[in-house]
């Protein structure tokens, strides 16, 4: 069984339709847990507006638009043996925006970022083919561990 993450949430935005601290820990344990991280983590979250979410875009990754998770892996010295596994910036607006285009419930889709974003801290990616079909099985089956459909089924219906 894992350790139970040290989880900072910091909301740089009205706290109106954003989820409790409490329900973005239990999606970081779910992660954790469906990544079969055993050992201890600890990770900031900070819900941010469109305004901060497309600086950070722009800054980190080159794209002039707000998005809807970054993630930002820990990048300790050599020697340093931390839990610290890094950060994620949520955009609140995003996620909004992309549960109602999509049909969605916004609570669903906070999970389905967090799950992300954490799996990407972890490591993971889904730039090649192989990388991506992995991840998204992984994110699925721990979604479906909180009672959340496959986000990725209609895709997969194409």
């Amino acid at each position: 069984m894992s350790t139970p993450a040290g989880v900072s949430i910091v909301y740089g935005v009205a706290r109106k339709g954003v989820p409790a601290a409490a329900s973005f820990r239990r999606w970081v344990d779910a992660a954790l847990r469906g990544a079969k991280r055993r050992k201890a983590a600890e990770l900031a979250i900070r819900i941010v507006d469109t305004r901060e979410g497309r600086m950070l875009n722009r800054e980190y990754r080159g794209r002039d638009y707000a998005t809807n998770v970054l993630s930002f892996p820990a990048e300790l010295p050599p020697g340093l043996n931390l839990p610290l596994i890094g950060d994620l910036a949520i955009c609140a607006p995003v996620v909004a925006r992309e549960a109602a285009e999509q049909g969605i419930s916004p609570r669903d889709h906070w999970a389905h970022l967090t799950v992300h974003g954490v799996l990407h801290l972890l490591g993971y990616d889904h730039i090649e083919d192989t990388e991506a079909e992995a991840m998204e099985a992984l994110e699925t089956r721990i979604l479906a561990g909180l009672g959340i459909a496959d986000p990725y089924a209609s895709e997969k219906d194409v």
